[in-house]
């Protein structure tokens, strides 16, 4: 369990670098797990050298939570005086998320079914 811990911070501290480096404002945390699962696809990092500890990290991920709620209930004044803006902002991006993820599925599939017909008529 230590070595798989070891394997996730060793991805995290990569993360870190890389962000130290460019500069990117992407979060270090993202760009290591990017790299984790570049690695397990590359099959560079074996499944079974994180999954134990993986679990265990899913499992409890409600718990990891608990900061930014209390978080929240300090700022109930700034949400009490914000709630329009905040609700419409959710309301909208989800919306647009929603129509964006159906948009970029239904040119994937077209592209994917174009490629399939294709390869079915030089065989």
């Amino acid at each position: 369990m230590i070595l798989q811990c070891a394997i996730l911070f060793a991805f995290l501290a990569m993360g870190e670098f890389v962000v130290y480096c460019t500069g990117i404002p992407v979060p270090s945390s993202i760009i290591g797990m990017l790299l984790l699962t570049a690695a397990l696809k590359l099959r560079i990092v074996r499944l079974f050298w994180v999954d134990k500890v993986s679990d265990f990290l899913v499992k409890n991920l409600g718990f990891f939570f608990v900061p930014a709620g209390v978080g929240l209930m300090r700022c109930l004044g700034l949400l009490s005086e914000q709630w329009l803006p905040i609700v419409a902002a959710s309301v909208i991006s989800t919306f647009l998320i929603i129509a964006t993820t159906g948009r970029v599925h239904q040119m994937v599939r077209r592209t994917l079914s174009s490629h399939n017909q294709v390869k079915e008529l030089s065989i």
